[in-house]
C-alpha cells in the first residue's frame, strides 16, 4: 500500500490554514489506511471481539480534527507522526482499561514485547520477503516462535524500528520523528537490528537442529 505523498498533506495543510473545510476533511481521511494498519498491527488480539479497528480509526480522527486547529497554528511533528501519536494514546487507553497488557505502556517505544503473535509472524515474512538471511527459514513451521523470541531479545528500539519500517511501513523521517531521532541514527539503528536479529535467529535455529 503506497503512502501518501507528502507534498500533497503539505499543500492540504497549507489550505487547511488558510481555512478550507475541504482540505481538513481530505487531510484527516487520507491517512484513514495508515492508521488502520498501524491499529491493526498493535491491538491486542485479545480485543478483537470486542473492539473494531475502524472504530478506533474514526475515535482517534475525531480527536485528531478537535485538535487540528492548535497544531496548525504549531507543528509539534510532521503530520502522519502527530496523526498516528493520538492513535497511540488511544491504544494505550484501550490496552489499560481492558487490562490486556500485563504490565502498564507510558512510552511510544513501550510494549513491544507484546507485540501480537500474528504482527510478529507477519514481521517474519516480511524480513524474508525482503532478502534478509531470515529467508532462508522462511518456510520453517517454527518460525513465527523463533522471530519472537529473537525480538524479545532485541533491544526496544531495536525492535520498534523494525516493526516501524516493515509492519507500519513509515518512512525514514517518519520513524525519526516517532522515536526523537535523527533520520541517519534511524538508518544506522535499522542496520544493526536487522543484523543481531539474523544473528539470534542464526543462533536459534542452530540450537534447535540435530
Amino acid at each position: 500500500m503506497r503512502r501518501p505523498a507528502q507534498s500533497d498533506t503539505d499543500e492540504l495543510i497549507q489550505r487547511s490554514t488558510g481555512g478550507d473545510d475541504a482540505a481538513r476533511v481530505q487531510l484527516l481521511d487520507r491517512h484513514r489506511r495508515r492508521l488502520r494498519r498501524m491499529i491493526g498491527v498493535r491491538l491486542d488480539r485479545r480485543l478483537s471481539a470486542r473492539i473494531d479497528p475502524s472504530d478506533v480509526v474514526q475515535e482517534v480522527l475525531i480527536d485528531a480534527n478537535n485538535k487540528l486547529d492548535h497544531y496548525l497554528r504549531d507543528p509539534p511533528l510532521p503530520f502522519y507522526p502527530w496523526l498516528r501519536q493520538i492513535a497511540w494514546q488511544r491504544l494505550v487507553k484501550i490496552h489499560q482499561h481492558h487490562h490486556a497488557r500485563k504490565r502498564g505502556v507510558t512510552r511510544e517505544n513501550a510494549g513491544m514485547l507484546d507485540l501480537p503473535d500474528e504482527s510478529a509472524g507477519n514481521l517474519a515474512e516480511r524480513l524474508a520477503a525482503s532478502g534478509t538471511s531470515p529467508s532462508r527459514h522462511a518456510l520453517r513451521q517454527e518460525l513465527r516462535l523463533q522471530v519472537r523470541r529473537a525480538l524479545g531479545r532485541l533491544g526496544e528500539r531495536d525492535r520498534e524500528v523494525l516493526v516501524l519500517r516493515y509492519l507500519e511501513q513509515m518512512s525514514l523521517r517518519e520513524i525519526a520523528s516517532v522515536l526523537g531521532t535523527s533520520e541517519g541514527a534511524v538508518k544506522s539503528r535499522h542496520a544493526r537490528a536487522l543484523l543481531r536479529l539474523e544473528a539470534l535467529l542464526g543462533n536459534d535455529v542452530g540450537e534447535g537442529e540435530e
